[in-house]
């Protein structure tokens, strides 16, 4: 099961850290072009860390970090610990203000093989690879993968609680809204009763797949360079990681709706509602904006929006659920997403199975509503498919099954920020201060 071990984490220094959302960024997948490029224009930003650029990317991130830690921008706590991290957010037509609790700290990267931490989306080559050289030449994690526990007590929430009365920073607003709070639990009895909670359980990776992934590459290549030397406990073996625990309501999964960019072999709207129709039932409707609302809580249902006036509500007949022959998990046929790639995608438009879907150019992902109808009626794309949200449940069904889902299921809301906490993975980590005290 999950071996967790804290870390001495590297934090912007005091005198930074009172201004601490000027340095913190959004997750190298989310950032758009356009915020990407205002925070390139603050010189001590940690964009420059997690996505850096320039004709060698990695090795302007190891200058410009070496820079850093030399003149005191960024400094590394003595102590070992395990950061307790909330973030404060609401949500749209909602009064209530949710406070995802959870906490930073190494967890041993585990080969997926071996089944402690459970993945449900794959991966795309290129991008592992260049999340693990970045990683292999600054041995430095500009911010953490999100991943998640269970535990229906909730002991360690009140470890937690106690530790953010003493917060070290917060952020006034991030850039999605979120308010973040970063604190620090040193006490080692403390540590090692997290350390026994998580041992007991499996991890379920929410967001981050390429960093971990990346992880795992640099560490299978340091454990082969090490030959016989190997031991374990080296510290490039571990992996910065943020854990919440998945019996939480305020664990948030947002739905990603799919834009029809294209519509291949359909001449229009009425073809496309024709070759439909064997599969699902058709409901015209008059208000777009109402689609979210309908199609809440009914399993197989979609909105469709197709401009001009045109929406309906669509959703699988029941007795065509068994034409579903991918070759994959009962518990994946049964979502949602599975239903709308294999009968609409693979089924009305050609796109066949799941590997050409991911490939396939003419599908795009949006999690902003509004935006999928403005850009049906701005001629952008030719459809957009209104979907509802994934739950925690089927998440954890699906992971404990061995699949994956289709791509862009989750939404887990809010994101993590890149530079509230860095941590380091180099030798002097292994041999530092009380680093073996946490060892079993």
């Amino acid at each position: 099961m999950a071996e967790i071990q804290p870390l001495r984490g590297w934090r912007y220094s005091p005198e930074l850290s009172q201004r601490i959302d000027q340095y913190v960024s959004p997750l190298f997948d989310v950032v758009s072009p356009r915020q990407r490029e205002a925070l390139y224009q603050n010189p001590l930003n940690s964009i420059h860390l997690s996505v850096p650029r320039g004709e060698d990317p990695a090795g302007a991130a190891l200058a410009r970090l070496q820079q850093w830690q030399q003149q005191g921008i960024l400094r590394q706590d003595e102590l070992p610990g395990i950061y307790a991290y909330y973030q404060y957010f609401r949500l749209p037509g909602s009064a209530r203000e949710y406070c995802r609790k959870g906490f930073m700290c190494h967890i041993r990267a585990s080969d997926w093989a071996e089944n402690v931490v459970l993945r449900h989306e794959n991966t795309l080559p290129a991008a592992v690879n260049d999340r693990a050289e970045l990683l292999a030449r600054t041995e430095f994690e500009s911010s953490a993968t999100h991943g998640l526990y269970r535990d229906d007590t909730f002991e360690l929430e009140r470890y937690l609680d106690e530790a953010m009365l003493n917060p070290l920073y917060e952020t006034a607003e991030d850039y999605q809204g979120a308010r973040d709070v970063l604190a620090v639990i040193q006490d080692a009895r403390v540590i090692r009763r997290f350390q026994q909670v998580l041992a007991g359980r499996e991890v379920i990776l929410a967001d981050g797949h390429h960093r971990y992934e990346g992880s795992l590459a640099y560490r299978q290549a340091r454990r082969a360079a090490a030959g016989t030397a190997y031991t374990g406990q080296e510290a490039w073996n571990y992996h910065l990681m943020y854990l919440t625990n998945a019996a939480a309501d305020d664990l948030r999964i947002l739905p990603t709706h799919r834009l029809l960019l294209e519509l291949p072999g359909i001449g229009g709207p009425a073809e496309l509602l024709a070759r439909l129709a064997p599969y699902f039932t058709v409901l015209p409707l008059e208000d777009p904006y109402g689609l979210p609302e309908r199609i809440a809580g009914k399993p197989w249902a979609f909105g469709l929006y197709l401009g001009e006036g045109e929406v309906y509500k669509i959703r699988l007949r029941p007795e065509v659920h068994t034409q579903l022959d991918w070759l994959t998990t009962p518990e994946v046929k049964a979502l949602d997403l599975t239903v709308l790639h294999y009968f609409v995608l693979e089924r009305v438009l050609g796109v066949a199975g799941p590997e050409a879907q991911r490939q396939w150019p003419g599908v795009a992902y949006v999690r902003n509503f509004p935006e999928c109808l403005t850009r049906v009626d701005r001629g952008e794309a030719r459809a957009a498919f209104i979907t509802n949200e994934v739950s925690m449940a089927e998440v954890e069904r699906v992971c404990h099954s061995g699949a994956v889902m289709p791509p862009k299921s989750t939404f887990f809301y809010p994101k993590t920020i890149g530079g509230f906490l860095f941590a380091s993975i180099s030798e002097a980590e292994t041999t530092a201060p009380f680093s073996s005290v946490f060892h079993s």
